[in-house]
C-alpha cells in the first residue's frame, strides 16, 4: 500500500544539529541492487514526488496510488538495468508510461461513485459546468505545450522542487525555469483564446 503524502504538503525547516549527510542516490541504487530489500530507502525518498506527479494526472487519490504502486514495483523489478544516471529522470520516465499505459486502460465513462461525489459537492450546476470547461481547457492548453514544458509545468504543480525536475529532466535548473516561464506564457495565451480570463476565475 502506497503510502501517501498530502498534495502540495510542505515540509517545515527547523534548525537541527549537524549530522552525517544522507546518502546520495548513486548510494541507494548500489545498496537496493545488492540488497533488494533495501529498496525502501529509495522508495521513501521518492514516494511523495511520484505520488504528486500521479495524482495531478488523474485527479483521484486510488488512482495515483495504484500509479505510484507501479512505478516502483517498475522500478525494482528494473533495477538491475539502471544505468548510473539520474534517479528522478529514470523514475519519471517510468511514471509518465506508467500514466499512459493505464489511461489507456480506464474506461471512457465516469464510474457511479465519481458521479455521486461531484453531486455532493453542493456546488451550482452552472459552476460545475464552468470548472468543468476550464479544467479541459487546460487539460487541452498543457497537451498543446512541447514535451519538455509541460514536463516542467506539470511536475511544478506536482510540488517537485526545481533540483529535482532538473535531475528528472536532465536540464539545468536555470534551463527549467526558462522552459517554464515560456510554458506559463504559452497556457496564459491558449486559455485567453479559450475565453479564461484571470478576471473571470
Amino acid at each position: 500500500m502506497v503510502q501517501t503524502p498530502c498534495v502540495g504538503e510542505r515540509t517545515a525547516v527547523v534548525d537541527a544539529p549537524a549530522g552525517p549527510s544522507p546518502p546520495d542516490d548513486a548510494a541507494l541504487v548500489a545498496a537496493a541492487r545488492a540488497d533488494p530489500r533495501q529498496f525502501g530507502l529509495l522508495y521513501e525518498r521518492y514516494v511523495g514526488p511520484v505520488y504528486r506527479y500521479c495524482y495531478l494526472q488523474f485527479g483521484a487519490r486510488a488512482a495515483a496510488e495504484d500509479a505510484t504502486s507501479e512505478v516502483f514495483l517498475k522500478a525494482l523489478a528494473g533495477l538491475s538495468g539502471f544505468r548510473d544516471g539520474s534517479v528522478p529522470a529514470w523514475l519519471f520516465t517510468i511514471a509518465r508510461h506508467t500514466v499512459i499505459d493505464l489511461r489507456r486502460k480506464q474506461r471512457p465513462h465516469r464510474s457511479i461513485d465519481e458521479g455521486a461525489e461531484i453531486a455532493d459537492r453542493g456546488a451550482m450546476p452552472e459552476r460545475l459546468a464552468v470548472d468543468a470547461a476550464r479544467r479541459d481547457a487546460l487539460r487541452a492548453a498543457l497537451a498543446a505545450l512541447p514535451a519538455d514544458q509541460r514536463a516542467a509545468v506539470e511536475l511544478g504543480l506536482a510540488g517537485w522542487s526545481g533540483e529535482q525536475i532538473a535531475g528528472s529532466l536532465k536540464r539545468s535548473r536555470g534551463a527549467v525555469y526558462l522552459l517554464r516561464t515560456r510554458a506559463l506564457a504559452r497556457l496564459a495565451k491558449s486559455l485567453r483564446r479559450a475565453g479564461w480570463s484571470p478576471e473571470g476565475a
